[in-house]
């Protein structure tokens, strides 16, 4: 009984519930952390008045999603309005009113190595099961690539250390 335990505390050790592994999303210059596999999605969505290929990579552990995503502008005038768009969106998405975007309560004083603008967005939301759901992210562009990176649940101040300064642009 003794060696069973011992086994399965083993085990346990050697697949960790955060494995942070080093993601580069093809055709951008970002480097993050991610601490499981993503998946990989790309999808059409209505951002800053225009269809706009939305690339995603995506994935689960510890009771968390992890989520990174990016869109490139049309032109640079556009990404002030796409980073607008995209947060109103992700609030709508967890049914929380848009307008709080602007909410001082809902903003968080986020940084990205090599990025600007940065603007870092929280709320606590219901997700499309009807449960709650915290969700806590980052918007920022570098030139004309805009970016998104998230959490949906309640992460530990570590483990939002580690994935936001993850974040890096040279």
């Amino acid at each position: 009984m003794q060696l069973a335990a011992l086994c399965l505390l083993t085990l346990a050790g050697c697949y960790p519930t955060f494995n942070w592994r080093e993601l580069r999303p093809e055709g951008t210059p970002l480097q993050a952390l991610l601490p499981c596999k993503p998946e990989t999605a790309e999808r059409t969505v209505p951002l800053g008045g225009a269809p706009t290929v939305l690339h995603m990579h995506s994935c689960k552990t510890g009771d968390l999603t992890f989520a990174l995503a990016w869109v490139r502008a049309a032109d640079l005038a556009t990404v002030p309005a796409l980073l607008s768009d995209w947060q109103r969106a992700s609030l709508a998405a967890i049914r929380v009113d848009p307008a709080r975007q602007t909410d001082p309560a809902y903003q968080w004083a986020a940084t990205v190595a090599g990025a600007s603008p940065v603007q870092g967005l929280t709320a606590q939301g219901t997700d499309s099961q009807g449960q709650p759901v915290q969700a806590r992210a980052v918007y920022f562009a570098q030139g004309a690539q805009v970016y998104q990176a998230a959490i949906y649940g309640a992460a530990s101040d570590e483990v939002r250390t580690t994935f936001f300064e993850g974040l890096k642009l040279p």
